[in-house]
């Protein structure tokens, strides 16, 4: 792992999750004013593109040959099967903003959160949750992508999800979207300003006379 620079501290990483449907996106929008200077990783997927999602934006979309290369190389900084597609993380770029003092949040799955956890035990984790199971289903049946099968699969996902509360540093009621922005912004500012990660050199320079 690449040290971080003289005199600067170490990025933090930021790891979310939360059941699909729950609008981690949106809210990571919403509180696109406090991750302006935050590096976004773009996950790996073997699921289909949507109408409208980027190859290298979204996600890098690879065919599941190539994906399961990438973990067999030591790659992938985590990796989880959801709902029958492969999703994962690039460990390089991650790694490398974090040593040059930037801060990563990433956006994964359950299990993928675990992996970083156990790889990366520094992390700071947050979960997204529904107000209720009712919700999230409407929310699911409203965006209209997936099939009643694939629902009721991500459904029982979220139970199982859910029921990981406990495992975080932080869970984000997301019912109303300005309150929990406002919740998620916090988190971000409360976890910069940690004494532990000041660097010997702005120690220092509040010691100047």
């Amino acid at each position: 792992m690449t040290e971080p620079l003289h005199g600067r501290r170490r990025g933090i990483l930021f790891v979310m999750t939360g059941a699909s449907g729950v609008g981690k996106g949106t809210l990571r929008e919403a509180a696109s004013d406090a991750l302006e200077d935050v590096v976004f990783s773009i996950s790996a997927t073997t699921r289909p593109r949507r109408e409208g999602e980027v190859d290298g934006v979204h996600y890098h979309f690879l065919d599941r040959a190539e994906f399961e290369r990438r973990v067999a190389e030591g790659s992938m900084l985590e990796h989880a099967v959801y709902v029958g597609d492969l999703y994962g993380t690039p460990a390089g770029a991650v790694d490398a903003a974090l040593a040059d003092g930037r801060d990563v949040l990433l956006e994964i799955e359950l299990d993928g959160a675990r992996q970083v956890k156990r790889a990366r035990p520094e992390a700071v984790m947050l979960f997204i949750a529904p107000p209720s199971l009712a919700e999230l289903e409407r929310r699911l049946r409203g965006r209209g992508t997936d099939p009643e099968a694939k629902i009721q699969k991500r459904l029982a996902r979220a139970r199982d999800e859910i029921r990981a509360l406990r495992e975080f540093d932080y869970v984000v009621v997301n019912d109303v979207l300005e309150p929990a922005a406002a919740t998620f912004r916090a988190i971000l500012t409360a976890e910069r300003a940690r004494a532990r990660l000041l660097s010997d050199v702005q120690i220092a320079a509040f010691l100047r006379e």
